[in-house]
């Protein structure tokens, strides 16, 4: 296990801006909701204090933060239903502990291909409406969870 570093890092920007549209703080970590329009289901939680991987955590954060990964999943699941949740930690560019949660739906830009992926087909922000009017009750669910 690699040595915990609590100190925010001058080069790293998850450890000097929220990374994102907050929806909650507490101490641990931060979950924000990335302002994609093709992806408007696309939710990170974000390790406050730096670190760069998951194993540079003691067992009881690892814990913790599985846990509320697990939560955010889940409510993402309830309140948007999508076809599939796609859960990931790169942090290949960003070398700061975060996990993405991307609602995934059959018509999204990209399915089956990984929203980073070649598009596979044209679709209107307009598409999303609907599913952005539930953001705001996920949001808020997401706070209840976490807090």
């Amino acid at each position: 296990m690699g040595q915990l570093d609590t100190t925010r890092k001058a080069s790293c920007e998850l450890c000097l801006t929220d990374g994102g549209f907050l929806v909650v703080r507490n101490a641990r970590l931060r979950v924000i909701r990335v302002l994609d329009v093709d992806y408007p289901g696309f939710y990170r939680l974000i390790w406050n204090d730096h670190a760069a991987e998951f194993t540079d955590l003691p067992t009881v954060d690892r814990v913790y933060l599985m846990e509320a990964l697990a939560k955010v999943e889940s409510l993402v699941r309830e309140h948007l239903h999508p076809t599939k949740v796609n859960l990931a930690s790169l942090g290949n560019v960003v070398p700061h502990l975060h996990w993405h949660v991307i609602a995934r739906f059959a018509d999204d830009k990209h399915f089956p291909q990984p929203i980073w992926g070649s598009a596979q087909r044209e679709v209107a922000s307009s598409h999303w409406d609907g599913m952005r009017a539930e953001l705001k009750a996920l949001d808020i669910a997401i706070q209840a969870a976490l807090n």
